[in-house]
């Protein structure tokens, strides 16, 4: 078994590197493919996906191998430069981009290899976005992995933070599938980190990646795809009539969620609401019939009537195009997608009550129906009867959230990225997650990390991510491993 003999590691790190006069001194004279703030491509590397939070890094790595990578981290540690990779870049928080001006970002664009083996295990470069991630799995193995719906989302961020998809019930989290990673550490050495090699950096990256390295490649384990599923969506605008409307109908989904004689591990949805839409949708893997005579009944028993509704057989791939409401195939270059917004999460563990309910939807009624800008609330079911997300426990991994039944996304963003972002969305959004936990004190509630929050406090971040024993083994180990927190942002361990 490998292991961490990593404090004599840093002790001889610096009896062997010279750091240049400046980290691009280093870079230069190790070769490592950089964007300096002079070079011609830089502006348009260093833009972030969320526009709201714009940060200018000392200097962009664009390695080709691991090698550039280890030596750009090596480079940035002998210069305290602080480090964070830069997957698909869409962190909410702009952590992808260092989270502050003057940090290092390695971007991993060019680690874009996906192949299968015979065992199915995929061998994904960091580089690769979700939906090209999808489309090379399937073509290769006709296999698949559980994961989120945005085809532009990197798998670094998303599979090491989590990784919900609708499928996530049946076969767990994108985290879950983890069967090894490639790493460059702080001190510039590079493993491969799995269950028996290196285990608890295997543990830390599945949670908390951000924090202790620079994944290269994950090795993910793959499924057999669907033949066929149901992909459904109701919409039911008509409880806008009244908050005690809407809280009947998000209690009835409760029910329905947790009624083990209709529903099991097959089925995974979201409900979604901004102001006017009410409508919930999602997955099945069993067949239409199955569907159409015993779920569809109970879940639409006690409804008003759908103002439309769409329910099909479809093969995988045609199920995941309906989720991303887009092609899936991304650009290997030059992605240049944006948003303006803010984002809050909310993690339940238990049942919402009627008390949290009614305030949260009455909150909705008085400020969400003419808002100060365009909004959206996706509520996801994580928890339920046999939810394979909530199977395992935090000697697993790093990830905390394995007791919830609910996690809500609340986004706010601008109706044009050139508009400038109104003061009133962040307390708008604010509220949302205010009336649900004002409401039900007796809850501890959580956050989830893929929706990273940047006005928490760093206190408040590190008790909503991570459970305390999940956060204390965490910093004893990136006090071991990452002792000068080369890997850094705001909220990263031991920050």
């Amino acid at each position: 078994m490998a292991s961490l003999s990593l404090l004599s590691s840093f002790a001889l790190l610096g009896a062997h590197l010279v750091a240049g006069d400046t980290v691009a001194d280093c870079l230069g004279a190790k070769d490592v493919p950089v964007s300096l703030i002079s070079s011609s491509n830089f502006a348009q590397l260093a833009q972030p996906f969320n526009l709201r939070l714009p940060y200018t890094p000392d200097v962009i790595i664009l390695p080709t191998t691991t090698q550039h990578v280890s030596d750009a981290v090596v480079c940035a540690g002998t210069n305290n430069v602080k480090v964070q990779a830069r997957s698909g870049g869409h962190s909410y928080a702009s952590f992808s981009s260092g989270g502050q001006n003057g940090s290092m970002v390695i971007d991993l664009e060019s680690f874009n290899n996906i192949t299968v083996d015979d065992s199915g295990v995929a061998t994904v470069g960091t580089g690769v976005r979700l939906g090209n991630l999808a489309l090379g799995i399937y073509s290769q193995s006709q296999r698949a992995l559980p994961h989120g719906t945005c085809p532009g989302v990197g798998v670094g961020g998303h599979f090491s933070h989590g990784g919900y998809g609708y499928d996530s019930r049946v076969w767990g989290l994108a985290l879950d599938t983890i069967i090894g990673l490639d790493v460059v550490l702080a001190n510039g050495s590079f493993v491969h980190a799995t269950t028996t090699d290196y285990p608890d950096i295997y543990w830390a990256l599945r949670g908390a990646a951000d924090s202790f390295g620079i994944v290269t490649s994950f090795y993910l384990q793959t499924l057999p795809a669907p033949t066929s599923l149901v992909s459904w969506q109701y919409f039911f605008p008509s409880v806008y009539s009244s908050s005690a409307a809407m809280t009947e109908a998000f209690f009835h989904f409760q029910d329905f969620a947790n009624n083990a004689s209709v529903i099991d591990r097959n089925i995974g949805f979201g409900i979604h609401v901004d102001g006017t839409d009410f409508s919930i949708s999602g997955t099945y893997q069993g067949t239409l019939d199955h569907f159409d005579s015993v779920i569809a009944p109970e879940l639409l028993r006690t409804l008003p009537a759908p103002s439309s509704q769409n329910v099909q057989d479809v093969d995988w791939i045609t199920s995941l195009t309906i989720l991303a409401e887009s092609p899936l195939a991304e650009p290997l270059t030059d992605y240049n997608a944006h948003d303006d917004f803010f984002a809050k999460s909310l993690v339940t563990p238990d049942t919402l009550t009627s008390a949290a309910l009614t305030s949260y939807f009455d909150y909705i009624l008085a400020n969400g129906v003419n808002p100060p800008s365009p909004w959206f609330s996706i509520i996801n079911l994580y928890g339920g009867p046999d939810s394979q997300i909530n199977i395992r426990d935090d000697t697993w991994s790093a990830y905390s959230d394995r007791s919830s039944l609910w996690v809500f996304q609340h986004y706010g963003n601008t109706a044009d990225t050139t508009d400038a972002f109104p003061s009133s969305i962040e307390p708008f959004i604010a509220g949302l997650n205010d009336a649900l936990t004002s409401a039900q004190p007796e809850t501890t509630f959580g956050a989830y990390l893929n929706y990273v929050d940047p006005s928490l406090s760093l206190a408040e971040a590190h008790a909503l991510y991570y459970d305390m024993a999940t956060y204390s083994r965490l910093l004893a180990l990136k006090q071991q491993v990452d002792p000068g927190q080369v890997f850094w942002n705001p909220q990263a361990i031991g920050t």
